[in-house]
């Protein structure tokens, strides 16, 4: 049973104070926990999930610069613990439309509302977010506007939705829908990393399945893979049953209405790269010499656009004078150096040259940036995972059916 939930910014201000249970937890839990990760080195990102404090358990996440603490004095499923906090930050990334420190002040009465709806005396109650949506307005601007000449800010409904009283909980059991159709969107990130020598030391695939619904009634849907085998790590909405896919691989659902995240996964230990980037420096007398060259590794048949580098100048650069036989160079007022490239035409490779002044006393480069790209290829899921179908049962007529992939870098780090 969880006691309270703070937002922490990351100086270890308190953002947002919210007790879920009779008995008060102390403020001076997130002065511990603060003095934890300066202890730790200083980064929320990198701390433990679970962390048990003299008088609590603490359970932590940290999303967009903000750490989501929840404390418990008994012990309780953890996983149901960090599972809560990551509902909550998915909800208010959908209601604010990001997730920061000023939009938490902005929407704070909203935020308490969610909060007060999401959990009842400690027990998690409603998390899904469309039905969230029929008891709390979104915020907007007219809402904002009523607000301040009403005096009302409120933005609770006075009715339950129906599925409250449903037994399927994320879902109205007379939902009507003009357009009966169903799209399923595979969304992958590549993360890699690639040493010094160009060997490719890591690299996986983290991969979500997103689903917009828009079908009448209580439809239900089998999805199934032609090679469901390579998946690791996966993780389901709660509207997926578990057996058929315990058994055989299947997800077997009853879909909320409009678009939910279905299921995300991980395909580790992949071989290879769609594309290349080669980092060269050579430094002597005050002196270094960059030179970057990009091109494709393996074609996955797609496009690959909105190619960028991006690194950061070590800080005993003085100067830089960089260039580019394609695309764009930039080096903002922070050493970072932004290199869009976009497509890499057919007749060339992209390069990025060019000389860096070292501060005097320096004759060589001792520290060595790390390039990070990205990339984006729209149609082709670089995992290698494949629908094999979708059944729809349920339904009065016959619904429009739709599928897209599209892969993306994540951290993709080459190290120079």
């Amino acid at each position: 049973m969880l006691q309270c939930i703070f937002l922490l910014s990351d100086s270890g201000e308190v953002i947002l104070e919210k007790q879920m249970t009779g008995h008060r937890v102390d403020r001076s839990i997130c002065a511990w926990f603060w003095d934890y990760v300066l202890s730790q080195g200083g980064d929320s990102s990198k701390i433990l999930p679970v962390i048990a404090s003299p008088t609590h358990y603490l359970f932590q996440i940290f999303r967009e610069g903000i750490t989501f603490l929840a404390c418990a004095q008994v012990e309780m499923p953890p996983l149901m613990g960090i599972e809560f906090l990551c509902r909550v930050a998915d909800v208010l990334t959908d209601y604010l439309g990001g997730l920061n420190e000023d939009l938490i002040k902005d929407n704070f009465i909203i935020v308490y509302e969610l909060l007060d709806e999401m959990m009842d005396n400690g027990f998690p109650l409603t998390t899904e977010p469309s039905i969230l949506r029929e008891m709390i307005a979104p915020p907007n601007i007219v809402s904002k506007m009523l607000s301040v000449v009403t005096g009302k800010s409120s933005n609770v409904s006075n009715t339950l939705p129906d599925a409250t009283s449903s037994f399927i909980p994320w879902r109205k059991s007379d939902m009507k829908n003009a357009s009966n159709e169903v799209y399923v969107n595979l969304v992958e990130e590549m993360d890699a990393v690639v040493n010094r020598e160009g060997v490719l030391v890591k690299c996986e695939i983290y991969g979500e399945i997103q689903v917009n619904s828009n079908l009448p009634g209580l439809p239900d849907l089998t999805l199934s893979f032609a090679n469901p085998t390579i998946l690791n790590d996966v993780r389901f909405h709660p509207c997926v049953r578990f057996r058929p896919w315990e058994s055989d691989q299947i997800l077997s659902f009853v879909p909320p209405d409009g678009q939910f995240k279905l299921m995300s996964y991980r395909v580790k230990k992949l071989k290879s790269t769609p594309i290349y980037v080669k980092p060269q420096l050579t430094s002597d007398a005050g002196n270094c010499r960059i030179n970057v060259l990009v091109g494709i590794r393996n074609d996955p048949g797609k496009t690959i656009d909105s190619i960028t580098v991006q690194f950061q100048l070590p800080l005993c650069v003085a100067s830089a004078d960089l260039a580019s036989n394609h695309g764009t160079v930039d080096i903002l007022a922070d050493k970072t150096c932004n290199w869009s490239i976009g497509r890499i035409p057919k007749d060339k490779s992209p390069s990025l040259s060019g000389n860096l002044v070292l501060e005097g006393g320096l004759d060589r480069l001792h520290v060595f940036p790390v390039l990070k790209v990205g990339f984006k290829i729209m149609g082709v899921a670089l995992s290698g995972l494949q629908i094999d179908k979708l059944d729809i049962k349920n339904t009065p007529a016959r619904p429009y059916k739709g599928f897209r992939a599209l892969t993306q870098a994540g951290e993709y780090e080459v190290r120079s």
